[in-house]
């Protein structure tokens, strides 16, 4: 890393890192769920997963949408310096920090499926959502300022997973076509990098 330079993540990868595990497993547990007639039977847990599906979505959504425009606003222009980690390297590393966590909840969403068939799975799936929800809010954000919103590694914590925790004191901003993904954090179409 370059003198004085700091690794810098973007900010809508490490939300959009956890969407898809969560969402595929989701989708995995409920459909094995729905064979399982468990207690409640299987059209009230379809009922509740479905309540729960949105319940979650826009909680996980609407979770510290305060402090990221707080944060977007005092952005501080990145270094020639700092180092830019690569989408790849970000999302490695926020799957590589939940793996654990993400297991655990599978397997929780599998078992709840004896008492509330698919309930678990859709509760799982609506948090993949809300987190690429999230993901496409701060693509906005960053669409809106045309900068793109960057948050230090070291910040991050230990899961390398929590771009606007306590420990971060703010972000680096740099021009829009910085970086290999797009606002959102979605990957770059078309190759374009600077």
């Amino acid at each position: 890393m370059a003198r004085g330079g700091q690794g810098l993540a973007r900010v809508a990868v490490v939300v959009r890192a956890g969407a898809a595990p969560l969402g595929w497993l989701g989708v995995v547990a409920a459909g094995v769920g729905v064979l399982v007639p468990g207690m409640t039977g299987r059209r009230i847990g379809v009922l509740a997963g479905a309540a729960l599906f949105l319940i979650t979505a826009v909680a996980v959504l609407l979770t510290r949408r305060k402090r990221y425009v707080a944060l977007a606003r005092g952005a501080d222009r990145a270094s020639k310096h700092d180092v830019l980690q690569d989408r790849a390297v970000s999302v490695r590393n926020w799957r590589r920090g939940h793996r654990w966590w993400v297991l655990l909840a599978f397997a929780a969403a599998l078992g709840s499926a004896f008492a509330v068939p698919a309930a678990g799975g859709m509760l799982l799936a609506g948090a993949g959502v809300g987190l690429r929800l999230k993901a496409a809010w701060i693509g906005r954000l960053e669409r809106a300022a045309e900068s793109l919103l960057w948050v230090r590694v070291d910040w991050l914590g230990r899961g390398a997973g929590v771009p606007a925790g306590k420990r971060v004191k703010g972000y680096r901003a740099t021009g829009i076509a910085a970086g290999d993904a797009a606002p959102g954090g979605a990957r770059r179409r078309g190759g374009v990098l600077v």
